[in-house]
Formats: C-alpha cells, sequence, structure tokens
C-alpha cells in the first residue's frame, strides 16, 4: 500500500515536537528498483528493492542530529525524535545551522512541467532482462569481440517530500530507465574493454537495445592494439562522454562548502577571469525531463537558473543556507540531501557554452595530440588546482585518428588549463550536465 509521504512526514515532526525540539525538517523517500544482469545468453543477477525510508533533523539552539530509519510505526517515530533530541543535546554548536526564514521558502510549483515522472507502466523483469540480452547479443556479433563483461537493464521509481516545522511542505516523484553494455576484445595482457550506457526518465526516449551493444562494441574494438605515447607536451580534446569530469572539477572547487573550509583553488577568484571569454557555465534546475531536475532544494527553498561562470567569469559559489551564512552570502537553493545526513550545496543541471565546430575540426586543428576517451584516477591538489588523471584515447596526427592509447597520464593546474579550452558543438542536450568535447592546447602527457 502506498504511503502518504505528506502525512508521515507530519507525524515526525510532530514527535520531534514532543520530544523537546525546538525546529526540525522531515523527509520520507519511497522507493522501487528492479535490476537486471545477463551473462552469457543467461540471467546472472535479478534484484527487487522497495521501501520507504524517514530521516528526522532536529534542531535545539545551535546544535543539531540528524536520524533515520525504514520503519515508522509511531513506536519507532517516537524513539527516533527522542535519540535525536539526546543526540543533539551533545552535539557541538555549530552557528550557521538553522532553517530557512519562512519569508525564504518555495511556496509555488509546477511539477508537472519538469515531466520528473513517466506514467508508462513498470516494465516487467523479463521485458528488461530480453533488453540486456540484446545488448549482450549484438556487442558479441561484432568480429573482434570477446565476450561482454556485462549487460545491465534497471528501471526505478520512487516519490520524495520534505517538510519543516516552519511551514513547508513539498513533494515529487521521479523515475528512470536505465541499459548498459560492457564489450571486451583480446584476450590476456592485450585484452582492451569499453561500455555504453544510457538512462532516461521517459522509457520511450530510451535508445534500444541494439543500439546500445553497437556503441559498445565499437567503443571497445577502437581500443584494440593500444600503445603509449610519448612523453611530452600536446594538445589534447577530452572527449564529449569525459568533458563534463573536466567541468566537474571547477565545480567542485566553487561549491560554498569547500570555499567556507578555504581548501579551494578557486578562493579569492569570485569576479575574475576562470573560462575564456564567451563561455558560460548556467545551472537550470527547471529543465522537463533531466535526472536533475527539482522544483526545491533540500531545504525547501525555491530553485531557479543561475549563471555559475558568464562570459568567462566566475560569478558564485554553490550555496546551502549554513555554507552561505558562513560567508555572509545568500543560499542559492543548491542544498541537497538524503534521509541520513544534513544539508549540504550541490549542483542540479548544468551547461557549459557550446562552440560552432565539430569535434572532426577541433582535431583538425590540434593537429598531432590526444583525444581521450577514457580516464582513471584521479589526483586534484585541492588548494592549487594541480591535476593528473590516467588517460586512455585515440593518438591523432595531422588531425586524423591513428592509433589506440593507453596507460599514460595526463597533467596540469586547473588554473591554465580552464581559461584555454576550446568547445565543440557536440553536447547530449538530454544529459543533466551538457558539456561538449574540449580541446586545451599543452597538457603534459606522461607514457613512454
Amino acid at each position: 500500500m502506498s504511503q502518504d509521504l505528506s502525512a508521515l512526514t507530519d507525524r515526525m515532526l510532530e514527535a520531534a515536537r514532543k520530544a523537546g525540539a525546538e525546529s526540525a525538517d522531515a523527509m520520507a523517500v519511497d522507493g522501487t528498483s528492479v535490476s537486471i544482469d545477463v551473462l552469457d545468453g543467461k540471467l546472472e543477477h535479478a534484484e527487487r528493492s522497495e521501501g520507504v525510508d524517514i530521516g528526522l533533523r532536529v534542531l535545539i539552539g545551535q546544535r543539531q542530529a540528524v536520524v533515520s530509519s525504514s520503519l515508522f510505526d509511531d513506536a519507532t517515530l517516537t524513539t527516533m525524535a527522542e535519540r535525536a533530541v539526546a543526540m543533539a543535546n551533545e552535539a557541538p554548536e555549530d552557528p550557521y545551522i538553522g532553517l530557512a526564514d519562512p519569508t525564504q521558502l518555495a511556496n509555488d510549483w509546477d511539477v508537472g512541467t519538469l515531466e520528473l515522472y513517466d506514467t508508462t507502466p513498470e516494465p516487467k523483469a523479463a521485458e528488461l532482462e530480453d533488453d540486456a540480452k540484446r545488448a549482450e547479443a549484438t556487442a558479441l556479433a561484432h568480429d573482434g569481440i570477446s565476450q561482454v563483461q556485462s549487460a545491465s537493464a534497471g528501471y526505478g521509481q520512487r516519490r520524495i517530500h520534505l517538510a519543516t516545522s516552519n511551514g513547508f511542505s513539498g513533494g515529487y516523484q521521479r523515475s528512470s530507465r536505465s541499459l548498459s553494455c560492457v564489450a571486451i576484445a583480446g584476450e590476456g595482457s592485450a585484452m582492451e574493454r569499453d561500455y555504453y550506457g544510457e538512462s532516461r526518465i521517459f522509457q520511450s526516449e530510451l535508445p534500444g537495445a541494439e543500439e546500445v551493444g553497437r556503441i559498445a562494441a565499437e567503443r571497445t574494438l577502437a581500443r584494440a592494439g593500444a600503445r603509449r605515447p610519448k612523453t611530452g607536451s600536446y594538445p589534447v580534446i577530452f572527449d564529449e562522454r569525459i568533458a563534463s569530469s573536466l567541468v566537474g572539477h571547477l565545480l567542485a572547487a566553487s561549491n560554498g562548502s569547500m570555499i567556507a573550509r578555504g581548501s579551494s583553488w578557486l578562493a579569492g577568484k569570485l569576479g575574475e577571469q576562470i573560462l575564456p571569454a564567451g563561455l558560460s557555465i548556467t545551472e537550470n534546475p527547471h529543465r522537463p525531463r533531466i535526472s536533475g531536475s527539482k522544483p526545491f532544494d533540500g531545504e525547501g527553498l525555491a530553485t531557479k537558473q543561475r549563471d555559475i561562470v558568464r562570459d568567462g567569469v566566475l560569478q558564485g559559489w554553490t550555496l546551502d543556507l549554513a555554507n552561505a551564512r558562513k560567508l555572509g552570502m545568500e543560499s542559492t537553493a543548491s542544498a541537497s540531501r538524503g534521509t541520513s545526513g544534513p544539508p549540504s550545496p550541490t549542483v542540479s543541471n548544468i551547461a557549459l557554452t557550446q562552440g560552432d565546430r565539430s569535434l572532426q575540426e577541433l582535431m583538425k586543428e590540434m593537429g598531432t595530440g590526444l583525444w581521450i576517451t577514457s580516464m582513471i584516477g584521479s589526483t586534484i591538489n585541492p588548494n592549487t588546482g594541480d591535476y593528473s588523471r590516467g588517460a586512455s584515447g585515440i593518438w591523432v596526427e595531422n588531425g586524423e585518428p591513428q592509433y589506440a592509447i593507453n596507460e599514460c597520464t595526463v597533467a596540469g593546474n586547473l588554473l591554465d588549463v580552464l581559461p584555454r579550452i576550446q568547445p565543440a558543438n557536440d553536447a547530449r542536450t538530454h544529459l543533466s550536465r551538457v558539456v561538449p568535447s574540449l580541446l586545451v592546447e599543452g597538457l603534459t602527457l606522461a607514457g613512454d
């Protein structure tokens, strides 16, 4: 039986009040997930989970505590509230915590315009299994593919409701449908692998199983015969599939919690040029049918579009209420939270300005260098922006792809790298992070 999450959060807040909390917020999440894995044309693993998770945050003065549970009978709620209050009384004081002022709370939104939930019936396990099998079979049909490591299909849906003791109450529902395949070429030490996967809110928009298997195979075969590059300074193209990780380092450094701790290489750069002129990074939490969209944040504030970077200039930090107070600023309605912890700042959907050239045109301009299609590991100095990551991809000469590259490291400093990026026009607009392929001059490659 589906739970009334609004009524459930109200019960949690009442329990907190009776236990002695001065203020509180409560979250309830009701979800279902199904995942299917196949191997060698047979079902390997099937899992289904469903249930309700709840979280209660209580505040007493400038102290707080969070408790969570998967049970929600009256006795459990009473015990949770009493334990939370006891924990809060022993917690250290934090002068910046606290609920939003009632005037800050969202009071008008239309979840329907975000289209976060597909009303199509939940797919049967047999349908998910068939999708995974067809993706695997398609990949194996390509000459040179020796095996498929995994082929998986999944479905999920969840309802989320947040309520606060000072008057906010709101919720929304999400759904997702996913399909992925990991293919392997070669044997022994010459073995290479790659993958392809997609996820959509609406099942009708998910690519077909054959397309997923085909792209996984093609990506893997492109890595066959990989070798190490010569060590040196070369231009690099970050392929669209991994370019968002480069922008992600900027987003992490502009997170208000990093700034408040004084551990960000962007500290002191507010209002300065950090990207090339003409490039912006825009956050838009209201994009329809996108996984990161939401009508309000984890503290009940109305979400809105904003520029993180405008025309290359850093505009502001990503802030929840506590970090905004630490910095003497206003929240950007970026609080995110689960049932087991307090709010923290997180970006939703972002988009980097796309360029006017194709990936192939960027390669022509690059001439000779590395087209990175996969990255592993990460060493980022949070204070200086020094950057080093393992990389693999395709070596390009005279603007044309030549052979596969692996076992190399790409390094530089993000304060030097980001102002030199040149975007292509190939970003996939259905993603939560819309970032095209990026050309960067003069990075250091460590290979042979």
